[in-house]
């Protein structure tokens, strides 16, 4: 069984080749992909060279965590059937080929237990579950807070906010610097930093990617305070002086588990998390070299989608 994927061979270097699938077992699912998202956090990385030491990073290899399609084929030993909908968050079924993320294909096979069912009526928005159940798993659990000053008005930090109303608590404020990004605010509010004179933020949650933030943002939060990264960072450095004096606590949020993705499926099933008004590009599969630098390098795109429908 063969597929087309997204294959990248280095940096800069990417395009639609045909591979082949490992055969499913009867704990697997084959599943038609018809959208999948590209990260611009850890994609980008890999792209541009960027990327420091990572498990089982080695080109080539076919990226992408966030692809949704449906069943063709299911195993005797899981709970699907051909037709269902869901997300897969990538695969490893390439052969010589690392799937790392390996969900930017239009055909895959992955272990039924990684796959979660969505409703049929999400489309290409249905590709945006893992990083929505990311930012699930930034805010939830133990030892937690929930931002009140979110820095980046990209997708993540977008999913922040509307996650943070979503449970209930105050309106976080939001910093955005582009002043195209600035929109689309949904019961909160976007500022520009030079305009907020704030210095006790009792949580800060970086969504912007941006490392060299981290000494400015000491600035700005209170004694004891935290500073959440929630985006990939290639390295993190910041002057310790300020935030031996602020007491200041740093916590690294890592991706999400099937747990956040089963929660935060829940949410958007209920209507409390909404998933409009992200997705801002939709490429043809076949335009993938275009559609990445486009997703790295356009500012105005916030979220690129390849739609894998030419390619099946």
């Amino acid at each position: 069984m063969d597929a087309t994927a997204v294959v990248q061979t280095g940096p800069r270097a990417l395009g639609l080749q045909e591979v082949g699938l490992t055969d499913p077992t009867e704990t697997d699912i084959v599943v038609a992909i018809d959208h999948s998202g590209i990260s611009t956090g850890t994609e980008k990385l890999f792209w541009t060279g960027n990327m420091p030491p990572f498990p089982g990073f080695s080109f080539p290899l076919i990226p992408g965590y966030e692809a949704a399609g449906e069943v063709v084929e299911a195993g005797s030993d899981t709970t699907f059937k051909p037709g269902d909908r869901v997300f897969v968050p990538g695969a490893n079924c390439y052969g010589e080929v690392r799937g790392l993320f390996g969900g930017a294909s239009n055909m895959l096979v992955s272990d039924a237990a990684r796959v979660v069912r969505i409703d049929r009526d999400l489309k290409a928005e249905g590709a945006l579950l893992a990083l929505a159940a990311t930012a699930r798993h930034a805010m939830a659990g133990l030892n937690k807070s929930v931002p009140d000053l979110i820095v980046g008005h990209g997708v993540l930090g977008r999913l922040l906010a509307r996650l943070t109303i979503a449970a209930g608590a105050p309106a976080p404020t939001v910093w955005e610097i582009d002043e195209a990004r600035q929109g689309g605010a949904q019961g909160y509010e976007v500022i520009h930093p030079d305009s907020d004179t704030r210095r006790d933020y009792r949580s800060i949650y970086d969504a912007s990617g941006k490392a060299d933030l981290i000494a400015s943002l000491i600035m700005r939060i209170q004694k004891g305070g935290e500073i959440v990264l929630a985006g990939f960072y290639d390295q993190i450095s910041f002057p310790f002086p300020p935030a031996f004096m602020k007491e200041a606590r740093l916590r690294i949020a890592a991706e999400w588990d099937r747990d956040d993705l089963i929660a935060t499926r829940a949410l958007i099933d209920s209507g409390a998390l909404s998933l409009d008004g992200l997705i801002t590009h939709t490429a043809k599969a076949t335009d993938c070299a275009d559609a990445y630098q486009t997703a790295f390098e356009d500012p105005a795109c916030l979220k690129m989608i390849l739609d894998w429908s030419a390619t099946a």
